[in-house]
Parts: structure tokens; sequence; C-alpha cells
């Protein structure tokens, strides 16, 4: 293994095991083998590193009123 003497170096040699790594977890998201737990694991990690993480706010955003907005969104039956 590289002597790692820096946190550039690290991330780097991270980043080198991306591709990887991201085949790794979309296979455990498929598998049929794979238990319940570790394949929603393994789809939170990609959603994550395709989509970013949402944004959650701070209890320092949160001043004033705070709406909550449900909206139903199933499919009719009928269609």
């Amino acid at each position: 293994m590289a002597d790692i003497k820096t946190e550039n170096q690290l991330k780097s040699l991270c980043r080198a095991y991306t591709e990887a790594n991201v085949r790794t977890l979309a296979g455990w998201a498929n598998g049929k083998d794979t238990n319940d737990d570790l394949k929603m694991r393994a789809i939170l990690a990609l959603m994550d590193r395709g989509w970013g993480k949402p944004h959650q706010a701070t209890t320092t955003e949160l001043k004033g009123e705070v709406r909550v907005i449900l909206r139903e969104m199933l499919k009719d039956e009928d269609e």
C-alpha cells in the first residue's frame, strides 16, 4: 500500500476506487440474494453519490413560521 502522508493523497487514493465501488454498490442494490438492509444502504449511497444529500435546515435557519405541505401523489386505480 502507498505511504499516505497527506489528506489529499488519501482522497486521491479513495477516488481511484470510485468506479469499482459504485459497481459493487449497484450489484448489492440489484442482487437477488442481498438482504433488504444492505440493499437499502447501497441504494442510498448510490443516490447520495449521484444526486447529493438533500439540504437539511439547521435550527438557526428555522426562524419564524414553519409550514408543512402534504400532497397526495398516488395514481388513480382506474387509469
